[in-house]
């Protein structure tokens, strides 16, 4: 009988009612940042994990895809599953032509398995240097790993905390591929939005054309989820940074849910809420339009139609 590693203690399991977002989104929306994980029984997790989490199918991101009104998904790498990319390639396949993958990847890895990665939709990779969830991120190593996914036209997806970007814009600026960074360098949004460090992100942004995921409010907010009217709106405090990146960057913006929202500790949210999110930081038709469709469909389904 086989025996599952338990949940880590206090994990947070996503929301399995989701609202009716009052949003709808676009024909042809792209969630552009999700994970699957496990689940355990078929696709084990990686022995040097730094948490483990509760499953989340493939099954259950298309149903959480079809509720919401969203057409495709790119399915990234979760940290859980380090370099075995078994679970988001199962994912990706099942998709029928509808999800992109973003893995993990070794320094040795070959060209002939960079191929079949690309034959079965990955589009990128990940590097983390958030260091509550890797021990190291050897700069020589993921140098090596950029150099080799060039060729392929892929991307370099970058996640790391706002107070680092400092000691790494050299290093990101050097890598020889595009450059997409999660959830917007993760600002801490009780400083102020014109301040040194976000300005430091948006120059960092400005001079190496760098595509921004406007995701993960949940993430960010201080003040909380909970929606103050009506209308919906929510995570208010993260509203005028993700707004700001829009305004400025409208050809270079993408949008995720980052379902099923790992290691969060305060609160699961209401992915529902999540679109209804999108109108208060894009809040014209064709910066929507940019934000979750034009801009995923050029990097991840280029020449096709959305």
């Amino acid at each position: 009988m086989t025996t599952f590693a338990p949940k880590t203690p206090g994990w947070l399991d996503w929301y399995p009612g989701p609202s009716e977002p009052a949003f709808r989104l676009p024909h042809g929306t792209v969630d552009a940042h999700c994970h699957v994980f496990g689940p355990q029984a078929e696709f084990p997790l990686a022995p040097e994990r730094k948490y483990t989490p509760c499953d989340a199918s493939k099954d259950q991101l298309f149903a959480l895809r079809d509720h919401l009104g969203i057409t495709r998904n790119v399915i990234v790498q979760a940290t859980c599953h380090g370099a075995d990319n078994s679970a988001m390639l199962d994912a990706v396949r099942a998709a029928g032509g509808r999800a992109r993958g973003v893995a993990t990847v070794p320094p040795d890895i070959g060209e002939r398995e960079l191929r079949e990665l690309d034959a079965a939709g990955v589009r990128g990779v990940r590097f983390n240097f958030v260091r509550r969830l890797v021990d190291a991120s050897p700069a020589d190593a993921l140098s090596t790993i950029a150099k080799k996914i060039a060729p392929l036209g892929w991307h370099v997806v970058l996640y790391f905390e706002s107070a680092d970007l400092e000691e790494l814009e050299d290093f990101f600026g050097s890598l020889p591929a595009p450059l997409v960074v999660d959830h917007m360098g993760r600002p801490d949004v009780s400083k102020p939005l014109h301040g040194p460090e976000f300005s430091r992100f948006l120059r960092f942004v400005d001079r190496n054309e760098v595509q921004v995921k406007v995701s993960c409010p949940e993430r960010l907010t201080v003040t909380g989820p909970p929606a103050l009217d009506g209308e919906r709106h929510a995570y208010t405090d993260v509203v005028p940074f993700a707004r700001r990146v829009v305004e400025e960057f409208p050809d270079q913006v993408l949008w995720g849910t980052d379902w099923p929202h790992p290691n969060l500790k305060s609160h699961m949210p209401d992915d529902g809420l999540l679109v209804d999110y999108v109108p208060q930081i894009a809040v014209t038709g064709e910066q929507q339009r940019k934000l979750l469709v034009d801009n995923p469909m050029r990097l991840y389904w280029p020449g096709e139609t959305a």
